[in-house]
């Protein structure tokens, strides 16, 4: 068999890559980083990182130059509801559990991505962008040893213990091993711009839902407001022609998204991803690991996407070092599929929780009936946004007692709605 390149191969340098290899390299794993990129570069994304998402940016001795940069810190989450219901949760409310920092950060992707992999550098990861991965390569019983590439006009194979797949929705790793597959939901995708001029009464993220869909704000730094609007997939071939048109037209379409950016102008163009019903069966196969949006994409909604991609790289980064210290391809099979284990029992909470999200957003009905709940019971939306946030369990929005809670709060709001309805009479005294 060919001689490695090295023993781990990082395919992809966004958060989830950059920090696996950070983490594979600081413990004294020889990285190969390779992406088909050229940094800075642009990705369409909501730009939120969660509160505790800052403990793995402090731990990679980056958090403060990117709080310092172009960035805002949003203090919690803003939902309006169809029918014009809002609720609002705070990350630094009081309940029962403490974040890493009391705010989320926002921040353009470009500036993030490149700080990741600098610092992935200076660990003593190996970078090399312009590099597309085509496929990957296979020893003679059948276990992934790398992966073939073209760079420049060549190309070639790269050989690794181990094949980290860290390249995004539509990983080719992920493809060529047959380990991804489309779910049946969330079938969403989103137009993601910059806007200039757009006015924050508060810094939140603030999250409008309208019937199919929903739009996000989030403020950026530089006088700059991320907004995405997510759609169902049906409306992928319009995408297609003219991104800036349609994104305007939904806008348009909404009389409250469409009232937040009257005054604001276009910065960027339009960007589309999705859609986002990409899930991994399980994170491995002889001689890879997947890690970050490649093993599943979370809806934007929920806005915890880079933390896990960051926190799975944190956990993937022991059981890869197990693998390629392994004596036996057993050994290190063993290791992998710890890591599966490790990363479901970590996330399996938060994908329960998202799934709910998901089917409330796609029913009216159902969003407003929650939002009125939650709008009443501020302490509910502050566990939830918590949740949301990486700092409330999952488990504490997945008990009984939340769900009859948040029932108890909708069913009390109806019947003072029903009781100021009711004609009053007086009695005369005799």
């Amino acid at each position: 068999m060919a001689s490695h390149d090295a023993q781990v191969l990082v395919v992809g340098g966004g958060p989830a890559g950059s920090s696996a290899a950070f983490f594979l390299a600081r413990a004294g794993c020889d990285v190969l980083l390779i992406d088909r990129s050229a940094f800075p570069r642009d990705k369409p994304c909501s730009e939120y990182l969660s509160p505790q998402a800052s403990r793995l940016l402090e731990e990679m001795g980056v958090l403060d130059s990117l709080e310092a940069g172009p960035s805002e810190q949003l203090t919690g989450m803003r939902v309006h509801a169809p029918d014009g219901t809002v609720f609002e949760g705070s990350f630094s409310a009081p309940t029962g559990f403490r974040p890493h920092r009391t705010y989320g950060l926002a921040i353009r992707r470009p500036l993030l991505d490149t700080t990741l992999l600098l610092r992935a550098e200076q660990a003593g990861v190996r970078i090399r962008t312009g590099v597309d991965v085509r496929d990957v390569v296979r020893d003679g019983a059948g276990r992934v040893c790398g992966v073939m590439a073209r760079e420049g006009n060549t190309l070639a194979p790269i050989h690794a213990g181990l094949v980290i797949g860290a390249d995004g929705l539509r990983s080719v790793v992920a493809r060529r091993t047959k380990l991804g597959r489309h779910g049946r939901w969330p079938r969403r995708l989103a137009l993601v711009r910059h806007y200039r001029g757009v006015t924050h009464d508060a810094m939140v993220g603030d999250m409008h839902v309208f019937e199919g869909g929903y739009a996000g704000f989030a403020p950026v730094g530089d006088d700059l407001t991320n907004v995405a609007v997510v759609v169902p997939t049906r409306h992928s071939r319009e995408i297609g022609n003219d991104r800036d048109a349609i994104i305007e037209q939904f806008i348009a379409s909404q009389p409250g998204v469409a009232a937040r950016l009257a005054h604001a102008e276009p910065a960027t163009a339009t960007r589309a991803v999705g859609p986002f019903n990409w899930h991994a069966k399980r994170a491995w196969t002889p001689g890879v690991a997947l890690v970050g949006d490649a093993a599943d994409f979370f809806d934007p909604f929920t806005g915890e996407g880079m933390y896990a991609a960051m926190r799975g790289a944190e956990l993937l980064a022991t059981y890869a070092w197990e693998a390629v210290r392994a004596n036996t391809h057993a050994t290190a099979d063993t290791a992998l599929a710890a890591y599966d284990r490790c990363r479901r029992h970590e996330f399996s909470g938060k994908w329960a929780v998202e799934k709910a999200i998901a089917m409330a957003i796609a029913s009216p009905p159902l969003i407003n009936f929650a939002a009125r709940a939650l709008a009443r019971r501020s302490d509910l939306a502050d566990l939830l946004v918590g949740v949301t946030g990486d700092f409330v369990p999952a488990r504490e929005v997945l008990k009984p007692r939340f769900t009859l809670q948040l029932l108890a709060a909708a069913l009390l709001r109806r019947e003072k709605v029903v009781a100021s309805q009711l004609p009053t009479y007086s009695i005369a005294k005799r």
